[in-house]
């Protein structure tokens, strides 16, 4: 039986070589992913979300960036939309239940001619218990907005890794293939 189960596995790691898939971050700090997103500097994004989704979008760029904190040759224009929603309703018309929502619409703009060269967008939500101290709702809430700024600087980054991978955004490459 266990050998049938070993030779189970190897041939399914055998078929697995073959279907196409490879490494987004191939390569490794040299690779096309790594080159790119290298070369994107994170414009200044309003409000206190905007500070906190542009502060974690350049966490995640620094990398590639080689401890500089910016690229040169492309930008990355965000604007946020940040809304808390209550629902859960008591009887006495008082909110148990609120939903935060963190929507980013991105750029990628060529900061030399100012072409867009990819134009997406990024959601998160999270849920809120609305308790009765106030400044636990108050650190709920802020609790809250730091993961999904987080979550929407993970998809951003994401995104711009496929977009790279796929051959958008290479130096002198106007004809990128765009949009989501």
């Amino acid at each position: 039986m266990r050998n049938l189960l070993i030779s189970s596995l190897v041939a399914a790691s055998l078929t697995l070589g073959g279907c196409g898939l490879r490494p987004l971050y191939a390569s490794g700090s040299k690779g096309a992913v790594a080159e790119v997103l290298a070369d994107v500097d994170v414009a200044p994004i309003e409000g206190h979300s905007g500070w906190l989704v542009r502060n974690a979008l350049r966490d995640r760029l620094q990398a590639t960036q080689g401890g500089a904190g910016a690229g040169q040759r492309l930008r990355l224009d965000v604007r946020l939309e940040d809304s808390i929603t209550g629902f859960g309703v008591r009887a006495d018309d008082a909110v148990t239940r609120e939903r935060r929502t963190l929507r980013a619409r991105y750029q990628l703009v060529d900061a030399a001619t100012g072409e867009v060269l990819l134009d997406a967008t990024a959601a998160q939500d999270a849920g809120i218990d609305v308790v009765g101290s106030e400044y636990a709702t108050i650190a709920a809430e802020t609790t809250a907005l730091e993961r999904l700024a987080s979550g929407v600087a993970d998809q951003i980054v994401a995104r711009l890794a496929v977009y790279a991978n796929r051959g958008g955004g290479r130096a002198g490459d106007s004809a990128a293939p765009g949009g989501p």
